[in-house]
């Protein structure tokens, strides 16, 4: 890098395309709310934050999993859903966010929210209200449960199919995908197809191009959470560029969870020499403890990137929202004054 390539990444404008909601909880809201209710956490969510963690095998993710569900449990009044929502945004706007699409799971909030639908609205009226405080334009990304039964994800799609331009951007699947067939999904996926959301399920982390290709045909991906593991096939990072199918690539993460050893065996430079639309995520900060802007930073340092890449980093992060004309093009201006400056 030369000397100008010092420029802040916190001021670089981005778009967030990659945040889970529970995961997306500061750590001291974590503490604090636990803590009114008297909720035990495990050392991994206290003492070792962040905690150590490997998903490389099964039981590495049933450690990751149950991290997770202690965290979901501190959720217990609109008022929390509010304030985390409000924080996540927050949080954003201090790392350069100008646009998050934030992903949810309704069914695990379902039953101390009173259902699926009732969680939604009140997910999307604390987005609007986060939106209306911070200035941080959000859509939200319904996502089903991988674990769960196909039909689950169908009822979830018939939900995300309700709030079409009313906050709901697109239709995801998550959690650990080494289980269930993606096949089983792609009913779910063609009922949020037909309405016009946006396709984003995770691939191409836990497992690797094989089942990149599945989401691909058995679910027309337009995004896929991860994806970073096509860079071990040419051929199919190939069709991904050709199709123009942007990756969601979480570095942080993906070290984490042990899917590469360092930040600098993450195949970033591959997927860019190939001509990949890549959006930098965070993933879930609260379990990986690096937020936005970090990501940008660790690939600038594990990769020797110019300001210039990050700044097409950030490009193509926009180009790859579902966020507002006027805001994507309000964010490339800035986006240019940020490298000229």
């Amino acid at each position: 890098m030369t000397g100008a390539d010092v420029r802040d990444l916190r001021t670089l404008p981005k778009a967030h395309l990659h945040l889970h909601f529970t995961g997306s909880m500061r750590h001291a809201t974590l503490l604090e709310l636990a803590e009114r209710d008297g909720i035990r956490l495990p050392d991994q969510l206290v003492s070792e934050w962040p905690p150590t963690l490997s998903a490389a095998d099964e039981k590495g993710w049933f450690r990751f999993q149950r991290l997770y569900d202690v965290a979901r449990s501190v959720l217990r009044t609109e008022d929390d859903v509010r304030r985390l929502v409000l924080e996540a945004a927050e949080d954003d706007v201090a790392d350069g966010g100008r646009w998050l699409e934030i992903q949810v799971d309704p069914s695990g909030y379902a039953a101390r929210f009173g259902g699926i639908t009732a969680f939604t609205d009140l997910v999307l009226d604390a987005v609007r209200d986060a939106s209306r405080r911070t200035g941080l334009g959000i859509g939200v990304v319904i996502a089903a449960n991988r674990t769960r039964h196909p039909l689950d994800a169908r009822t979830l799609a018939r939900l995300a199919t309700q709030y079409v331009d009313r906050g709901v951007v697109g239709f995801g699947l998550s959690n650990d995908e080494r289980r269930g067939r993606t096949s089983e999904f792609a009913g779910a996926f063609a009922i949020a197809e037909r309405s016009g959301l946006l396709l984003a399920p995770h691939g191409g982390e836990l497992r690797g191009p094989d089942h990149v290709r599945v989401c691909l045909d058995e679910l027309h991906a337009d995004r896929l959470g991860h994806g970073v593991r096509s860079a071990e096939d040419p051929d199919l990072l190939a069709r991904i560029v050709d199709a123009g199918v942007a990756l969601e690539v979480c570095p942080v993460s993906n070290v984490a969870l042990g899917v590469y050893t360092d930040l600098t065996s993450v195949p970033l430079p591959t997927l860019l020499e190939a001509g990949a639309t890549v959006a930098l995520g965070s993933d879930d900060p609260l379990l990986f403890g690096s937020r936005l802007a970090a990501q940008y930073a660790t690939m600038r340092a594990a990769h020797d990137l110019d300001d210039a890449t990050l700044a097409e980093l950030a490009r193509m992060s926009v180009r790859a929202s579902r966020a507002p004309s006027e805001v994507r093009d309000a964010a490339l201006t800035d986006i240019d004054a940020w490298l000229g400056a």
